[in-house]
């Protein structure tokens, strides 16, 4: 009976150490050797790029770090563990960007905005994309950053959210023109250090974060007592279970500190809106000159002109590492999809990528580096994105 028993448990114990241990080791060590390439045929850019997204991507996965996802728990259970997980994010990079922004510009109310930061215009025309952009969330299950650290968990619908997403930067090429000379030419670009000052900024930003923390402590219910759990190993604490979204949204918020003072700061949309702007130029079917869009700070969507763009690389890491994170998990589950959920998930795309084109950005870059870059267009965008969010989510139910 031993005997049959071992016989039987030998391939899944096999199958199990593939899946969990082989596997992410080796995509791991793939990630650094990459890394090491890009560095010495392509310089440090690169090469930091592919390993603050693989960091990105382990960080997301494990914490769960849903923009969407954070919201609706909230909204259906008010649950706000994750909403104050960004919070922390938040104030973090607040802080982090704030030192940074003193060493490139020490005098903000000089009519200089620091280097590369996702300081956008501010008008209707952003608000009507974040709600968009919200809108799309909803219906697609997940903001664009979140379907890219689900394509390692198998999520097969996030394909065809991503193939709407690139549809939606289509269709937001081809009616920017128009919304630039109506509105996005004279809007304002607010910075807040230019009008308060860093430390008038801090308070503002941290203030406000605060603001919004004790009113989400207020209405958070709390869950039920946590079962009592026995003594786990390290690596069962650090996979066996997901972390707090606290957790993740602090390392977040330190993660792009970093990223902003070597590479950039944060974003998801720039490679994918440079491929559908290559693709759409290349076929003939968008305007010939876009008009003021590549004079604006944000998720940069320029014609592709090499292989692997800084934002290529970064896309690359985070999704080879949420694949090894979700594989030595036990969180890859590809699952199949009917025709009406991913009608959905392609619906939801084109919202959110004609939302974060003509935003410039999405969750991450717009949202998340902005509002840590004290950029009004950050709030207004977080604003009208959860107001979308919200809509379509009390019409949904």
């Amino acid at each position: 009976m031993e005997n049959i028993t071992a016989a039987v448990t030998a391939p899944a114990l096999r199958r199990r150490l593939l899946f969990s241990t082989v596997l992410p080791t080796l995509i791991a060590a793939g990630l650094i050797v990459g890394s090491w390439q890009l560095s010495v045929s392509n310089g440090d850019p690169l090469a930091l790029s592919l390993l603050l997204g693989a960091t990105f991507g382990v960080l997301l996965q494990r914490a769960r770090f849903c923009f969407f996802c954070v919201t609706r728990d909230f909204l259906d259970h008010r649950d706000a563990r994750g909403l104050l997980g960004i919070l922390a994010a938040l104030a973090v990079g607040t802080l982090g960007y704030h030192l940074i922004f003193g060493l490139f510009v020490p005098d903000p109310a000089g009519g200089r905005l620091p280097p590369d930061a996702h300081i956008g215009p501010v008008s209707w025309v952003l608000a009507l994309a974040a709600f968009t952009f919200g809108s799309g969330m909803t219906l697609s299950g997940s903001c664009i950053s979140a379907h890219l650290y689900r394509l390692g968990e198998g999520a097969i619908g996030s394909v065809a959210a991503l193939g709407g997403v690139l549809i939606g930067f289509g269709l937001g090429f081809a009616t920017w023109n128009t919304l630039y000379l109506a509105a996005i030419d004279q809007a304002p670009v607010i910075w807040l250090p230019d009008l308060a000052g860093y430390g008038g900024s801090i308070l503002i930003q941290l203030g406000g974060l605060g603001l919004l923390a004790l009113a989400l402590m207020r209405w958070h219910r709390p869950a039920g007592p946590a079962k009592a759990a026995g003594p786990a190993s390290f690596r069962g604490r650090l996979m066996g279970q997901r972390w707090p979204t606290y957790v993740g949204g602090l390392l977040i918020g330190a993660l792009a500190v970093m990223a902003y003072l070597r590479v950039a700061p944060l974003g998801v949309t720039a490679e994918l809106g440079s491929l559908a702007r290559t693709a759409g130029s290349g076929l003939g079917v968008l305007p010939d000159r876009l008009q003021g869009l590549d004079g604006f700070s944000g998720c940069a969507t320029a014609l592709k002109n090499v292989l692997l763009s800084e934002n290529g690389a970064f896309i690359i890491g985070l999704i080879l590492a949420s694949l090894a994170s979700a594989l030595a998990a036990g969180d890859f589950r590809p699952q199949r999809v009917t025709v009406g959920k991913a009608a959905g998930s392609l619906a939801g795309g084109v919202l959110m990528g004609w939302g974060a084109m003509t935003a410039l950005g999405c969750t991450v870059g717009t949202l998340l580096s902005g509002i840590m870059a004290a950029a009004v267009s950050g709030w207004v965008f977080a604003l009208f994105c959860l107001l979308g969010l919200w809509l379509t989510w009390r019409i949904r139910n």
